[in-house]
């Protein structure tokens, strides 16, 4: 049986491999084929005895991430074999040597750099999950293929995770939402980003990931009929103009639903623009922008466009490379619906990102906005001293940020993230242009160099070689670039001043009788709740610290050291507070248990969003404040749970009959007669429900209130918000969360 078994198998690989060849994207050549037939000889060898956790042979997994770099991402043959190797050498006796030999440094090099990624992993005990993205944003720097395959190895683990337990797809989930979707971005692989997206959800929130899967499946056919009368209509009027084209019906993502839902409070069925209409013409690449517009001009001829809404990125690509036209206009039943216009050429581009776009670049000497991107990162990574969770964020907030064009004096056209400001713009020019920046003027007009800008804004810098950066510059502005260059200068200062520090400090503890040495230096440091020595001595540089501090030092230093572990064992990280309130709940530790055995430990409820008995939550373990408990579907949960997965601990509600909980609710509706009576009546007939306090506002028509109650469970605030909803006039009831 077990033959019979192998051998299907066997032929299933085989069958694999021909798929592989038929689907690449580039054109392989004999010798491109050769290559990766012997890259694939090589892996099923090197796998023959290694399973998954589904049981199905190893080798699997590396034929299936060539597939997607092949087809979806779009690399040629050297990729393409250093996909079916990019386990071996972590998980087998090859070494890289070996594959250099049989292969071609290149190949060994990606393969390299896979390897490195994946034993960065491997000795995370307690370092952080965002020293690993640091670590794997440097491959970078070798070669973007590295990170192509790995988002590709990401993706086919994310398809194939439901045999791993929970808790592990929670972290790789929450990671993959955190880092891969955003770099699958920036790097233009729309497609895998938004599959990423959505299994990311599928592992984070998957009761939601199913509501709304199941309520996609119940409209289908009616949004299929919508899509269909509008794709007439359009399909009439292009082909009267001769025009070649087809067009395509794109649902929303689950996740970008989801993301509207969240951001906007509303339901599905108020999500209105589920879905959007892509129309891909023929066209030479001299009458592409030409058409574009004829096609936009046909579309307004039929629907009317929201102006607001109207992007254009065919005569300013995004960074990324992506072109296209999108139109969001007014169809049937009053619904919006957006259309996006691309020509082929675009259209791959928007499909497979870097690969298309190298593919239509051949010979332009121009540098792609992708290119721009690359180099810009590469400095960012090279000159980055930060810790790795705020270079990590620094660096995710530039994966993710929408695109703003703006205009030097001389009217040369610039792409800067939304929110970058006018000193963003000087570093954006030359990094010692910024570091000199004295002022700034939009448009004519000097403004403060926090000033936040938009697009079409001309900007002009005025420079001073006497300017230097302060503290104060890393609030003013946004880019990662920026940011860097600015800490590397006041590094360099804060190093000089520290120098002369240690000088003044030596001379200062020599009057007191007190010799400096590593065993001094640490007991000041502590002595000053100070966080390194270089702290200390840039503190007596600038005269922080005054002599009759030091005198104080010298007087405990000189007394037992007992009393010297006294003084620093009473530095306690809580305040008075935090102790009444850890009273508070200590009576109530039966509300929360944590871990698998069920524990009742100690804890504070996180104020970003006051999660009540009732609401799916985790317990996180912060270094001073012991364990703090968040939401699950918290603005920060992702965060968190991707960059220290190893302090997260489950968390549920098993009792909460002696405890109340504060929750705030806002309400809209229309202002009618008696609204307020009612609103209290049904608040205060809710039993198990005080009212703390109520504002209520009404103008021209619309009424708005909050109201804070306190309740002892989610069940009894759900009870009551559904009751509100029930008042004649009351239209929406969102719960506050403080920020």
């Amino acid at each position: 049986m077990l033959e019979i078994d192998l051998e299907k198998e066997n032929k299933a690989i085989a069958q694999e491999y021909k798929e592989l060849l038929r689907i690449s994207y580039q054109t392989l050549s004999d010798d491109d084929k050769k290559l990766i037939r012997k890259a694939f000889d090589f892996a099923v060898d090197a796998h023959k005895d290694m399973r998954r956790k589904s049981g199905e042979a190893y080798i699997f997994h590396p034929i299936a991430v060539a597939k997607i770099v092949a087809s979806e991402i779009g690399l040629g043959a050297t990729s393409i074999a250093a996909a079916l190797m990019h386990d071996v050498v972590e998980d087998t006796d090859v070494t890289i040597e070996q594959i250099e030999k049989l292969f071609n440094p290149k190949v060994a090099q990606i393969v390299e750099g896979l390897t490195k990624i994946a034993q960065v992993k491997k000795d995370m005990n307690i370092s952080m999950q965002a020293e690993n993205f640091r670590k794997m944003l440097l491959t970078l720097n070798d070669d973007v293929r590295v990170i192509l395959i790995k988002i590709a190895d990401r993706l086919h683990n994310m398809q194939t995770m439901d045999s791993m337990p929970e808790h592990k797809q929670v972290k790789i989930a929450s990671e993959t939402l955190y880092i891969y979707a955003p770099l699958a971005h920036r790097l233009g692989l729309y497609n895998i980003k938004t599959e990423l997206e959505d299994l990311g959800l599928k592992y984070t929130e998957p009761e939601v990931y199913r509501d709304i899967v199941s309520k996609i499946k119940e409209t289908k056919e009616e949004q299929d009929a919508y899509i269909r009368d509008i794709s007439n209509v359009l399909r009439t009027a292009l082909d009267q103009e001769g025009i070649d084209y087809h067009i395509k019906g794109r649902p929303k993502s689950i996740y970008s639903i989801r993301r509207k839902m969240k951001a906007q409070n509303v339901s599905f069925d108020e999500v209105y623009d589920k879905f959007a209409l892509r129309i891909v013409y023929k066209s030479n690449p001299h009458d592409e922008k030409f058409l574009a517009w004829k096609i936009y001009s046909i579309v307004t001829d039929h629907y009317r466009p929201s102006p607001s809404r109207l992007r254009d990125w065919i005569s300013s690509p995004k960074s990324t490379g992506y072109e296209a036209l999108h139109i969001t206009v007014m169809g049937p039943k009053g619904r919006w619906v957006e259309i996006q216009v691309r020509s082929e050429r675009m259209d791959e581009i928007a499909e497979k990102g870097y690969a298309a776009h190298y593919k239509y670049k051949q010979g332009a000497t121009e540098e792609s906005g992708l290119d721009v991107w690359l180099n810009l990162l590469k400095e960012a990574l090279e000159s980055s001293e930060t810790n790795a969770v705020d270079f990590v964020q620094d660096f995710k907030m530039n994966l993710y940020a929408k695109e703003i064009f703006v205009f030097t004096p001389k009217g040369e056209i610039k792409s800067l993230p939304k929110g970058a400001t006018s000193l963003d713009f000087a570093f954006s020019i030359h990094s010692e242009v910024g570091i000199r920046t004295r002022g700034t003027k939009v448009n004519g007009k000097l403004v403060p160099l926090n000033h936040e800008l938009r697009s079409g804004d001309q900007i002009e810098v005025i420079t001073s070689p006497n300017q230097k950066p302060t503290v104060n510059w890393l609030d003013y502005v946004t880019t990662s670039r920026a940011k860097n260059k600015i800490r590397n200068v006041l590094n360099e200062d804060m190093k000089k001043i520290a120098e002369e520090g240690r000088e003044i400090l030596t001379r200062k503890l020599r009057h007191l009788k007190i010799t400096i040495s590593e065993s001094v230096i640490n007991e000041l440091v502590n002595f000053f709740r100070l966080k390194t020595s270089l702290d200390l001595f840039y503190r007596v540089g600038i005269g922080a610290i005054e002599n009759q501090q030091l005198r104080d030092y010298a007087n405990q230093r000189s007394n037992t050291l007992i009393n010297f572990f006294k003084k620093t064992i009473k530095r306690s990280p809580h305040t008075a507070d935090e102790d009444i309130h850890k009273q508070q709940l200590s009576s109530n530790y039966d509300m929360l248990v944590f871990g698998a055995e069920q524990d009742r430990l100690d804890y504070t409820l996180s104020t970003c969003c006051n999660p009540i008995p009732g609401d799916d939550v985790f317990g996180f373990v912060t270094i001073n404040e012991g364990i703090k408990v968040h939401k699950k579907d918290c603005p920060n949960a992702i965060a968190l749970q991707s960059n220290y997965a190893y302090r997260i601990m489950t968390a549920k509600w098993i009792d909460s009959t002696q405890q109340q909980f504060k929750a705030i609710l806002k309400i809209t509706g229309m202002d009618t007669l008696g609204l307020t009576n009612k609103l209290t009546k049904v608040i205060s007939n809710n039993m198990h429900v005080n009212i703390q306090s109520i504002s209520l506002s009404g103008e021209a028509g619309i009424f708005n209130g909050q109201v804070a109650v306190i309740v002892q469970n989610n069940t009894i605030l759900k009870k009551l918000i559904d009751n509100i909803k029930k008042i004649d006039g009351v239209d929406k009831v969102t719960r506050v969360y403080k920020n």
